[in-house]
């Protein structure tokens, strides 16, 4: 595993605890949903 792969599962790690402790899990685990599905629609789009 590199460095930066490392780093931003550290980072996703981060923002799930931090919204655990503010109670915005489900906000973020919606964001989280949308941005996959924008990355495959792009990603099909530009291929």
């Amino acid at each position: 595993m590199s460095t930066r792969s490392m780093l931003y599962r550290l980072a996703r790690l981060l923002g799930d605890v931090n919204a655990v402790k503010k109670g915005r899990v489900g906000r973020r685990i919606g964001r989280r949903a949308a941005g996959r599905t924008t990355g495959r629609a792009l990603r099909k789009l530009f291929k």
